[in-house]
Formats: structure tokens, sequence, C-alpha cells
């Protein structure tokens, strides 16, 4: 395979991983970024974005990222509450009020981001055109009734996430999640990263392929098949099925929880903007936003009965955990996707990582995880 790009001779450790796993896990397309204290120092990118056309993986090549989605969403939460305009422990009923029904009423953001709210799946069945016009998923979550107390347990809330905190931005900005980021965040620091991707840019997606040797998926009424297919809506997997996540009518359309598009370049520079800023700009989220975004609220064994994998949330952001997502330490928050993507940022160590590749593996391959060790014997330990 081709690789292109360059790291600074400080970090040539992480270059050489990211050959190594060419030929070690099959890799077909793929990119990694690292912003240290601001500054790009890693940019590499290799191999194919289209295996039925052979065409190459490029610089600003963008590839569906699935749940790193959570993270845009979560960056985009965080700078609303820092301009005191959510506060993230106050009812969702301040802003919504419709939502303030069947148990929910003192549900708040900040039990969404921590995936307590009791709302990990919908009791409505919604259709994928119902989906994509946003307003009956409003309505469905206004209507459901949470599975535990509120607070009491945790359980990952897949697409609910997405939706439910995107129609809080949309209530404070007027603007759906997806262009509140675009105006907020990714025009100004041109970023390659989107929930909802411009029509313009379906040409130039890399395209997903799944490994070999997937397993047994479970029953499709099992609450974790409910949760990452809306019930059914969504291919998964089957990316190639019509609404699999290489359908452009998924794509372009905003999946706050799972459907953000992304470039490597995209998701560190936005991971680098939170944590440090880039090239002289103030970063976006100040130290103390940061401490509370990675003060843990959620870990171990889950509401249905999932065993504890060593997953630790924070307020909407993955945190360091040395079984599940090795990261640099405590201030280390970030995502991962469906197909190994992982993307983090670090304000002790100023970085912002973004590994993407389009042969999915699933949560917690070895590819990122390479990748953050080399990263983090570069810096020191």
């Amino acid at each position: 395979m081709e690789h292109s790009g360059w790291a600074d001779e400080r970090f040539a450790a992480v270059a050489d991983v990211f050959v190594e796993n060419f030929a070690e896990f099959g890799e077909l397309g793929a990119a990694v970024t690292v912003f240290v204290g601001g500054r790009r120092v890693v940019e590499l990118w290799g191999g194919v974005a289209d295996e039925r056309t052979g065409r190459a993986w490029e610089q600003g090549t963008v590839v569906p990222v699935f749940s790193c989605a959570k993270g845009v969403v979560s960056i985009c939460a965080h700078l609303l509450a820092q301009e005191g305009r959510l506060d993230l422990d106050a009812p969702i009923s301040r802003y919504w009020p419709e939502f303030a029904q069947h148990g929910k009423e003192a549900i708040t953001s900040r039990m969404v981001l921590g995936h307590r709210a009791g709302l990990p799946v919908l009791d409505r069945v919604l259709s994928f055109e119902e989906i994509v016009r946003w307003t009956p998923v409003v309505r469905a979550i206004e209507e459901q009734r949470p599975l535990w107390e509120p607070g009491e347990a945790y359980e990952y809330h897949g697409h609910v996430f997405g939706f439910l905190l995107g129609e809080v931005i949309r209530r404070i900005t007027g603007l759906t999640p997806g262009a509140y980021f675009r105006r907020a965040v990714g025009d100004e620091l041109g970023l390659r990263t989107w929930i909802g991707l411009p029509q313009e840019e379906v040409a130039g997606l890399a395209r997903l392929v799944e490994a070999a040797g997937r397993p047994a998926m479970p029953d499709p009424q099992s609450l974790i098949m409910r949760m990452v297919t809306l019930n059914g809506a969504l291919a998964v997997p089957g990316v190639d099925e019509p609404h699999g996540f290489n359908d452009p009518a998924l794509l372009c359309a905003e999946f706050p929880g799972a459907g953000a598009v992304s470039s490597a370049s995209g998701l560190a520079g936005m991971y680098a903007a939170a944590a440090t800023g880039v090239e002289g700009s103030p970063r976006l989220l100040s130290e103390q936003t940061v401490t509370q975004a990675v003060r843990e609220l959620s870990a171990g064994a889950s509401w249905s009965g999932f065993p504890d994998l060593g997953v630790r949330w924070g307020s909407g952001f993955l945190l360091d955990g040395p079984r599940f997502r090795p990261m640099l330490g405590a201030r280390s928050f970030g995502n991962d996707g469906m197909g190994g993507q992982f993307a983090f940022g670090d304000d002790e160590f100023g970085v912002g990582f973004a590994y993407v590749a389009n042969r999915m593996i699933g949560h917690g391959d070895a590819r990122a995880n390479r990748l953050i060790t080399a990263l983090r014997d570069c810096l020191g330990g």
C-alpha cells in the first residue's frame, strides 16, 4: 500500500506503527492526525478509499465515523454551557417544555451525556423517512417513558443521545446540531467534519468495507440491536444495504448520535481546538469546562447487565480506561466509532488525536490503540 504525509522526527514511531497496521491488520485505507500544543505534528494517510474502483485515499478523504459524532455533539453542548446558554444540570424541560412528561421531568442534559437518562431506545417504531425529518423523532422522545429511574443506572444511549441533545441545541440556537457545529466550530477552523454531509462531498467519500469473519449478530429485537438500528430503520451491519452506512441518504441527513463523517485531520483538529486551540487560536473549552467533562459519571456493568468491560464515561466523552480505551491520562476525553475509528483530546498533554479507516473491525480493535501507545511513548510515557 502507498502511504503519504509526514511526521515530526519526535513522532516517527507513530508513523512506523501506521505503516505496520497495514501489514498486520489488512488495512484498506486509513489516516491518522496528531496535534500537540496546537501544532500539527503527524499527518499520514494511505491505501484505498474505494475498493471497487481503486481510488486512493487522499489527505482530505472523509469516511463515516459512526459514534465519533457523540464527541461533536458533546463539544457543542459544553460550548453552550460555557457561554451560559445551557445549564447541563437543569431539567431539559427548561429549554424543551414538551419533554417534561411520562417521568422525564427531572432529566438533565448531564444525565444524557452520562448515558444515565433511562432513554437508550425508543418504543415507537419510525421509518427512515420519518427519522430524517427530525420532528417525528422529537415527538417519539417526548412520548417515551424512561426504562429506569433517571440518574440511577446507565446504558449506552446510542442514537437517542444525539437526537435528544440535538433538540436541546436546536431549542437554544435555532439550529440543528450539525448546522450549529459548522457555524460555531467547523467553518471557522476549516474542519472536514460534518453531521449531515454536504451533497458535493459525496463523491469523495471513502467506502466502508466489513471485515471478514463477522460474528453473528444479536436478535433484532434485543436492546442492543434496537439501539443501533433505531428499531430496524437502519441496516447494521450491512453497510451497502439501503440505509446502511455507505448510503448517502443516511450520511447527508442528520443522525447526530452516530452519523458523523470526517477526515482524520477534521476530528483531530476539533479536539485540539477544544483542548489547546489550534495554531495560536484560543481554546474552545476552558480548563474548568474540561474538568467538568472528564469527571466520571458512569462505569461498570450496564442496566441491561452488559458486563463491565472497563468503559468509563464523563459528560459526553469516553475517559481514559486501561482495559477499554487507553488514552493519555486523567484529562483525556474522546469518542470512538463502530468501524474502529477513534479521536480524543487531552489538555494536560496538549493533544488532539484522530485515527479513521474504512475497513471495519469493531470497537476497541488494536489499530488505534497501537497508534496511541506509540504517541504516549513519544510524549515521554
